[in-house]
């Protein structure tokens, strides 16, 4: 590997070098928090004048460079960086691919990397028993053998613009969600009515506690719910219908997600639904909430079925929360469908990249 890249890390950068605003900085969590399509989480600067003179003396990360996370259970990660303009990343913890030869297409490596092959290859070079890491002389010693550069790029070409759909159908899914929850902000926050009446969450809402996860997982279509999201899958269901999940425990206490289909919901979440099938009106007026400040306990948070039904709330008119029902439905049918061409696309993808990668399937004729 070392023969068809320049592998090396970057200059190392102090807490004491962040700034309120500057040039962005990420460290291995942001990079790995952008390969897999998720927003950043922190946002980190470095000024101006430190970036000019570390990309002026040492260079910085341009279009078709590689960064791999390093240390940890996510080590082996890699992130192909893409119009993401000035930035700088933190040593140690991230190893930069540069310089890649002309023979090497930079989408081809990313994909080898995420791929089984690449993964146990990549491995294969790792130290430590407790917290495994990548190493650059690690890595410059990988042997790899490389198909002729036109079939890295049709390989590259076919999974790439799969993983463009599903990112577009993301980007649409985000939109989508904007605009139901201004028309919600609209309606019932800033119109707000002073005549509304005042009363409880218990009565608009139901909530119910969830389960156990089954024995039974990686078996079928159904998703397993806990409070960081969906853990796994199964053939099981414990709720039907659109629900709406609420992590109920520890970091997650709050989070909210809405679900269309069957779902097993774990005992570290719990599911609501409206008494009135209002269920998108519930789920941006529970957002709105910031449930997890209402949390029991302060180490060890925690939200109960009585604590949420206690929550003093201004109620609307049902005909107004009606109304606003017809037009949400309409942005999340759109939502749903979207998901499942991301639920295919990627199903798709993944089974793809191993069959290319290892010659079985071929782009070339």
């Amino acid at each position: 590997m070392g023969d068809v890249a320049e592998i090396t890390s970057s200059k190392r950068i102090f807490f004491s070098d962040y700034v309120e605003e500057g040039v962005t900085f990420y460290r291995s969590k942001e990079i790995i928090e952008k390969a897999q399509g998720l927003e950043i989480s922190t946002d980190l600067f470095i000024s101006k004048d430190k970036y000019g003179f570390i990309k002026d003396t040492f260079g910085s990360p341009v279009n078709g460079d590689i960064l791999i996370a390093a240390v940890g259970e996510r080590a082996g990660i890699p992130y192909l960086v893409n119009n993401d303009g000035d930035f700088y990343f933190k040593d140690g913890n991230l190893i930069w691919f540069r310089n890649i030869s002309k023979e090497v297409s930079s989408k081809f490596l990313v994909y080898y990397f995420k791929s089984y092959n690449g993964q146990q290859t990549l491995e294969s070079s790792m130290i430590g028993s407790a917290q495994k890491a990548l190493t650059i002389i690690g890595l410059k010693g990988l042997e790899v053998k490389f198909p002729p550069f036109k079939e890295q790029t049709a390989i590259a070409s076919v999974l790439s613009s799969l993983d463009d759909k599903i990112d577009l159908l993301h980007r649409q899914n985000k939109t989508l969600e904007h605009i139901a929850e201004t028309l919600f902000r609209q309606w019932f926050v800033e119109k707000r009515g002073i005549s509304w009446e005042l009363g409880k969450l218990d009565e608009i809402a139901i909530f119910n506690n969830g389960k156990s996860r089954p024995d039974e997982l990686e078996n079928g279509s159904i998703p397993i719910y806990g409070g960081n999201g969906i853990l796994g899958y199964t053939s099981l269901s414990n709720y039907d219908g659109i629900s709406i999940i609420i992590g109920r425990v520890g970091a997650y206490c709050g989070c909210i997600y809405l679900e269309n289909q069957p779902i097993w919901l774990s005992d570290n979440a719990l599911h609501a639904k409206s008494k009135q099938q209002n269920n998108i009106f519930l789920y941006y007026l529970l957002k709105g909430l910031e449930l997890n400040s209402m949390a029991e306990g302060s180490s060890h948070p925690l939200l109960t079925q009585t604590l949420l039904k206690s929550i003093d709330i201004t109620i609307p008119p049902a005909e107004i929360i009606n109304t606003f029902e017809k037009h949400a439905i309409e942005f999340w049918d759109k939502i749903y469908n979207n998901t499942k061409q991301i639920k295919t696309l990627t199903q798709l993808r993944d089974t793809l990249l191993p069959k290319l990668m290892s010659g079985e399937v071929s782009v070339i004729s």
